[in-house]
């Protein structure tokens, strides 16, 4: 990492020689340039010495819950739950089976070429928060200012150069109104909208699928339609949510995880007075296959509601959508009116504006927890009052790379080069100077580039890009109190704690906190 600049073609020799065979006055200009470059040469010395006497920054806990907001849990007495991904956390087979049934669609009902089907899965390809691009069939990340994370612009299996992205978007600032949608939902699309964000874990093999065909269509060199694309390959994926649904039920343990820890969370929670319900868009059967093998037979007991095939983000927002009684012996949704919420049974559809109305749960007494920044969490926070927990699964691997040692050094060395290189650019026409500028920027893309990779080869980080916050992240933020890694990780906090934000440092304060 660190790479002396003066040697064999030093300032000195080139001084020496230089000194023999002009007049004073360039030999003083000579002086000059060689005064500023080793003034740098030494700045850079004694900040890499700085960087190695320091100490290494604390790991951080990967058990931690994170506080966007200041949350007291002594507020909270009712706590809500989605069920994907948030108390059923999946295998990496449920990539592969979603993956699988999605292509064989493409090509069995939709009569893709019949290749399509050798295309395999690639774990590790995507990260949720992209961006496709329905217009240019391209596949990126964004940060909190919509600007592209260049290296990072993918069609098909292709990076896209700089060049290329700068020549399709002539900016690396996408407008607003190419993003999100006119009617102020970042998670819909219309017209005007030209991109579409894929923000569920479930939309991972759906990215790869995408990637993988309009690869082979170019490697095939057969005539495609990118939108077209889009749309067939995500109702492909998601018409076979049914399919996938059975599948799991049969043989459950082959992807759901085991947590053993969701049991004791709910009877931690019921002991401590708290009221628990469950609203998730999946059906009841595959719901209670999963629930029993994760909390037992009695699943239900614990919770005053459950509600599934919700519809969200509908049953946030619709007016009047009636709740409906589902009877889990005959699997038909019954037509009576409900007017009572019981313990034991199994309701559907419905709204919210109903289930406040019949149990008085409202504002900040409920703390529901999802996975989805939009769907679970967006409505309930901005229109409803409700406090909010994310559950980020990534967030685990995201922990354990930020607790590398190497990966810690290179981080604070970045930050220290990146001021060196602010500090000196200043140079004006001083060519020794300049070389020595460029030898620091080519080592902080170097940097930046390996920072980068040790989180996703292809996109990097979930939560940020280069040097901001992701979209996905910005927006996450902005829509959770708290969020973790597993929604479990509560049980290493009482009933009683309050989660305190971090102070953020803004840039007018950092010299004031770290000098």
């Amino acid at each position: 990492m660190f790479q002396a600049t003066l040697g064999r073609n030093s300032p000195y020799r080139i001084y020496n020689a230089i000194e023999k065979a002009r007049p004073v006055l360039l030999c003083n200009v000579i002086r000059t340039y060689i005064s500023v470059a080793e003034r740098m040469n030494d700045a850079y010395t004694k900040a890499h010495k700085t960087l190695l006497g320091k100490k290494l920054p604390h790991d951080v806990n990967i058990k931690g819950v994170f506080a966007c907001n200041e949350l007291d849990l002594r507020e909270v007495r009712v706590y809500g739950f989605d069920y994907d991904y948030t108390l059923a956390c999946y295998k990496p087979s449920m990539d592969f089976l979603l993956y699988n049934l999605g292509r064989d669609r493409l090509v069995d009902k939709l009569k893709y070429p019949e290749g399509i089907r050798e295309l395999e899965y690639q774990p590790g390809f995507a990260v949720r928060g992209l961006h496709y691009d329905v217009s240019k069939g391209l596949l990126l990340k964004l940060d909190s200012f919509l600007q592209i994370q260049l290296g990072s612009v993918y069609r098909g299996l292709t990076a896209l150069s700089d060049e290329d992205v700068m020549k399709l978007y002539k900016s690396r600032t996408i407008p607003l109104a190419y993003v999100e949608s006119a009617r102020g939902g970042v998670n819909k699309k219309d017209a005007s909208s030209k991109m579409v964000q894929l923000a569920d874990l479930f939309s991972v093999p759906e990215m790869s699928l995408l990637c993988n065909v309009l690869d082979y269509f170019q490697r095939h060199q057969i005539d495609f339609h990118p939108e077209i694309l889009f749309s067939d390959v995500k109702t492909s994926v998601q018409n076979c949510h049914p399919i996938m649904h059975r599948l799991v039920q049969a043989n459950v343990s082959e992807y759901l995880e085991l947590n053993p820890d969701i049991r004791k969370l709910f009877e931690q929670l019921k002991n401590n007075g708290k009221k628990l319900f469950l609203i998730t868009n999946s059906p009841y059967n595959f719901v209670n296959a999963g629930m029993t093998l994760l909390v037992g037979d009695d699943w239900i007991d614990h919770f005053e509601v459950v509600i599934v095939q919700a519809r969200k983000p509908r049953f946030f927002t619709d007016e009047s959508r009636p709740i409906r009684m589902f009877d889990t012996e005959t699997g038909v949704h019954l037509w009576d009116r409900v007017t009572k919420l019981e313990r034991g049974k199994i309701y559907c559809e419905g709204t919210l504006k109903q289930l406040e109305a019949i149990t008085g749960w409202q504002g900040k007494q409920v703390l529901y927890f999802g996975d989805h920044p939009y769907t679970d969490l967006a409505d309930v926070t901005l229109e409803h009052g409700w406090r909010t927990g994310a559950i980020v699964h990534e967030l685990s691997h995201e922990i354990q790379t930020l607790n590398n040692d190497e990966f810690k050094l290179n981080c604070n060395w970045l930050q220290m080069l990146t001021m060196l290189i602010e500090d000196h650019q200043e140079i004006e026409d001083n060519p020794m100077a300049k070389n020595v500028l460029d030898k620091w920027i080519e080592e902080r893309d170097r940097l930046r580039q390996q920072t980068k990779e040790v989180f996703n080869p292809q996109f990097g980080s979930v939560f940020r890009t280069y040097n901001n916050p992701s979209y996905f992240s910005r927006r996450l933020f902005r829509f959770a109190d708290i969020y973790t890694a597993h929604v479990t990780n509560l049980l290493h906090y009482s009933s009683e704690h309050t989660f305190f934000p971090r102070r953020g440092v803004m840039p007018h304060e950092y010299w004031s906190y770290f000098m």
